[in-house]
């Protein structure tokens, strides 16, 4: 197509938001989603590996909600340290170290020798894990343009059904297939290691980090190559000056700000949130599982279910991406958390393999919808300079119910079993649904306008 000539005084967040989409966004956004895949994937090994070593080890079941726990312990640091790196030293960099961290530790997860080894390792792959989700989804929505900025972000957390299919998948052919499958499993998650390297020499940092960090002539580089790829030619005149005005430029401030009148209602709503549904989303799909197993199906079969359950995940996202930029951001992640609290109530009561099936086909649709809709939301209500802080901390203050949760459904199930169980769920997801619309909508919207 012939190249369009436009007047280069306008804001680089202005000429980003202009761009139609490239294939240098779809890079970005695959080259992220990536990531993301091998992150879901690692998080969903362990909800089959537990159920493995529960035979294998004889272990308590107190002790295997601390495996799963103890990762989530590392996610919360992790998000929350991770999101004030991202501030300080740039989107890219604290994203490829994440990855090499977590990597790492997985890949020497299969070589533990008892329990205390593999909590510790646990623990260092949820360091990882933790920063790298919010960092993420930070990053890509600072570079896509606004228009269809929620709807990719969705897409991006659409990669998460990618990685959690391969971990059912893992889950369902390695792991049954010898006694040490569950190490196979782990060595198998090694993969983002390898993958940290692409992603810190392949993939430009965010131009709205770098400009408003005062590096403007890089980021002026980075927007000319999206401009180029669009056809897109600027008249002479370059324009010098930041796009923003930070809000806050050290750590402390940064902390602060979250707080003062501006952000304290849409902080207070966005930790709701995440603490409810990170509560819900892990205490079920962590014990799934093993559930399965004590109500009498074997492994395979257990694993089976599983399998068929995640695949609702991908048309759950589907949906979700063209809603959030039809109904907006807070609508849709209301309406499908709503959906995951009628869902989790008819799995915990289902009486029937059909029953079983379908519910939690249904709740996998809804609550990974609603996940969709979360990360795109949460990077949307900051500014840039506050923005890997405020999804860090809140994906932070998730993390701290995604570590309760997995230990208190034992204590559940012995209370009340899997129907007291779901319905706790079912409740943890209402009250997220109300406390979504203490958010901002940004449908649309430039990052910056407040």
């Amino acid at each position: 197509m012939p190249d369009t000539v436009v007047p280069s005084r306008r804001s680089l967040a202005s000429r980003l938001d202009a761009l139609p989409l490239t294939r240098r966004h779809l890079r970005i956004l695959t080259g992220s989603g990536v990531g993301w895949a091998l992150d879901a994937m690692d998080v969903g090994l362990i909800s089959f590996i537990i159920a493995a070593l529960a035979q294998q080890w004889a272990l308590t079941p107190g002790q295997l909600g601390w495996i799963a726990s103890v990762g989530f312990i590392g996610m919360a640091i992790g998000a929350s340290v991770g999101g004030l790196l991202a501030d300080r030293y740039g989107r890219r960099q604290v994203f490829a170290v994440t990855l090499l961290v977590y990597g790492i530790a997985t890949g020497a997860s299969a070589l533990a020798a008892g329990v205390t080894g593999l909590l510790i390792l646990r623990f260092i792959v949820g360091l990882g894990l933790g920063a790298e989700l919010p960092v993420a989804s930070t990053y890509v929505s600072e570079i896509v343009p606004a228009r269809i900025r929620g709807r990719l972000i969705v897409v991006l957390e659409a990669f998460w059904a990618v990685g959690w299919t391969a971990a059912a998948l893992i889950g369902f052919f390695v792991i049954p297939a010898s006694e040490d499958g569950w190490r196979w499993a782990f060595a198998i998650g090694a993969i983002p290691a390898l993958y940290a390297v692409v992603v810190r020499w392949g993939l430009p940092e965010s131009p709205r980090w770098l400009a408003g960090r005062g590096r403007i002539t890089r980021a002026q580089r980075i927007v000319e190559t999206f401009e180029r790829d669009a056809g897109i030619v600027l008249s002479p005149a370059i324009n010098k000056e930041p796009d923003t005005r930070p809000v806050a430029v050290t750590t402390a401030a940064r902390l602060a700000t979250l707080w003062n009148q501006e952000f304290r209602l849409r902080t207070l709503s966005i930790w709701l949130v995440w603490f409810c549904v990170n509560f819900a989303y892990y205490g079920a799909f962590i014990w799934i599982p093993s559930i399965l197993v004590a109500a009498g199906y074997d492994l395979v079969r257990s694993f089976g279910f599983t399998l068929i359950i995640t695949l609702a995940q991908l048309p759950g996202y589907a949906v979700a991406a063209w809603l959030i930029e039809v109904w907006g951001r807070r609508t849709t992640l209301s309406v499908f958390l709503v959906g995951s609290a009628v869902s989790a109530v008819l799995f915990g009561t289902a009486g029937s393999t059909g029953m079983i099936i379908a519910a939690g086909m249904a709740l996998s649709f809804f609550n990974l919808g609603a996940w969709g809709a979360l990360y795109a939301v949460t990077p949307e209500i900051y500014p840039t300079s506050l923005r890997g802080t405020g999804a860090g901390w809140a994906a932070g203050v998730g993390r701290i119910a995604s570590i309760f949760a997995p230990l208190l459904v034992p204590v559940m199930l012995d209370a009340g079993g899997a129907p007291l169980v779901f319905i706790v769920f079912s409740a943890f997801f209402v009250v997220a649904a109300v406390g979504a619309w203490g958010l901002v909508d940004r449908r649309g919207a430039r990052l910056d306008d407040r």
